[in-house]
C-alpha cells in the first residue's frame, strides 16, 4: 500500500511538473510574441495616446490639430530657434526612446542633429523608413531644386527649400502626411484622424484665403523685398512679394562689405520697399542697411511659439501680417 502511493505522488508530481514545463513554455511564447508585436503593431484607441515627437513647434501645432485627444505631441526644438542648428541633447533621445511617431520637416533641414538623435534613441518603430517615421514634405509641392550642388553655393539644400511650412496653403500637405503616420501607427482610429484632418484642410483653405486678401490690402502684391536668408520663397509666393535680393550673399555665408555695399546700391536703386530678417539673426546689421536706406526694416517670427501669442499655425500668419503691417507704415500699429 505504501509504494502505491509512493508511485501515485511520483506520478502527481511528474504530471506537475510536465503541467508547469508547458506552461512556462507557453508563456515564454506568448511574451516572445507580443515583444516582437510589440514592434510593428499599432497602439490601440483604448490604450494610452500615441507619443509623437516633432523637430519644430509647427508640426507639433499640426499633429494637435490632426491627432486630438488621441495624441500627446512634444516638439524637440522651440519655435525662438533656428531649426537648422540644435543641440542633440541625451534627453532628446529618451524622448524618442519613447516616441510611437516622430515627424520632421525633412529635406535635409534637420541632418545636423536628427540623425545622431535616431541612432541615439534605437527606437526601430521611428526609424526612417519604418511607419512610425514621417516626412512633413512629402505632400508638398517643393520649389528651388538645384540642378548641381558644391560647396561653393553655400548651405545649399540638394533637395529643395525646406522652409515649406510659411505659405499656409502647404498646411493641408503637412496635416495628410501626418494623418498617414498615425494612421499606420494605430489603424482603429484612422477615421477619427481622417476627420479631423479634413476639418484642418478647410480651416487652412479658409485662412489662407483670408491671408491673402489681407496681403492684398497691405499692398504686398509686387513689393519689392529683400529677405536675410532663403527662408522666405514661399511665402512670397503665397503672398505676391517680389525678392530682388538677399543680405546673406549664398545661404550660411555671412555677408562681405562690398556684398552690403552692393546691396544697400541696389535696394536704392530697385525701389525696394521691405526688408524682412528671421527673428533668430543677428539684427544689427540689417538694422544697420535700413537706415542707410530708409527701407524698413521688419523682424518676423518663423515659427509657432516664436511668441506668447502664437499658439496655432494661424497664429503665425496673422502675427506676421501685424508686423508687416506696422512696419509698412512707419512702425505705427
Amino acid at each position: 500500500m505504501k509504494t502505491l502511493r509512493n508511485d501515485v505522488l511520483l506520478a502527481t508530481l511528474r504530471m506537475a511538473r510536465a503541467l508547469g514545463l508547458a506552461l512556462a513554455v507557453a508563456f515564454g511564447a506568448t511574451l516572445l510574441t507580443s515583444t516582437q508585436q510589440d514592434l510593428v503593431r499599432p497602439v490601440h484607441a483604448e490604450s494610452r495616446p500615441l507619443q509623437v515627437v516633432t523637430t519644430t513647434e509647427d508640426l507639433a501645432a499640426i499633429a494637435r490639430e490632426v491627432g486630438g485627444g488621441r495624441v500627446a505631441v512634444t516638439s524637440i526644438s522651440h519655435g525662438y530657434q533656428d531649426p537648422h542648428f540644435v543641440d542633440a541633447k541625451p534627453s532628446y533621445m529618451v524622448l524618442l526612446k519613447k516616441a510611437d511617431l516622430f515627424v520632421e520637416i525633412g529635406r535635409d533641414l534637420e541632418v545636423g542633429w536628427v540623425p545622431s538623435l535616431l541612432n541615439g534613441a534605437r527606437n526601430p518603430r521611428i526609424m526612417v523608413g519604418s511607419p512610425g517615421c514621417v516626412d512633413a514634405s512629402s505632400q508638398v509641392q517643393i520649389i528651388e531644386i538645384p540642378t548641381s550642388v558644391s560647396r561653393a553655393q553655400g548651405d545649399v539644400h540638394p533637395f529643395g527649400n525646406p522652409h515649406y511650412w510659411l505659405d499656409p496653403s502647404n498646411g493641408v500637405g503637412v496635416a495628410r502626411a501626418i494623418r498617414d503616420g498615425l494612421a499606420r501607427v494605430s489603424p482603429p482610429d484612422a477615421a477619427l484622424f481622417q476627420q479631423r484632418c479634413a476639418d484642418f484642410e478647410k480651416r487652412c483653405t479658409d485662412a489662407t484665403a483670408r491671408l491673402k486678401a489681407k496681403a492684398q490690402s497691405l499692398g504686398l502684391t509686387g513689393l519689392k523685398v529683400v529677405t536675410y536668408h532663403r527662408s522666405w520663397s514661399y511665402f512670397a509666393r503665397a503672398f505676391g512679394l517680389e525678392v530682388v535680393d538677399y543680405i546673406e550673399p549664398r545661404p550660411g555665408i555671412p555677408p562681405s562689405p562690398n556684398h552690403v555695399a552692393d546691396l544697400t546700391a541696389q535696394m536704392k536703386g530697385e525701389g525696394v520697399k521691405l526688408l524682412i530678417m528671421e527673428d533668430f539673426f543677428d539684427p544689427r546689421l540689417p538694422q544697420k542697411i535700413a537706415r542707410d536706406t530708409g527701407v524698413p526694416l521688419v523682424i518676423l517670427p518663423t515659427s509657432v511659439g516664436a511668441e506668447d501669442g502664437i499658439k496655432t499655425y494661424f497664429d503665425l500668419f496673422d502675427r506676421q501680417m501685424a508686423l508687416i503691417s506696422q512696419a509698412l507704415k512707419g512702425g505705427k500699429p
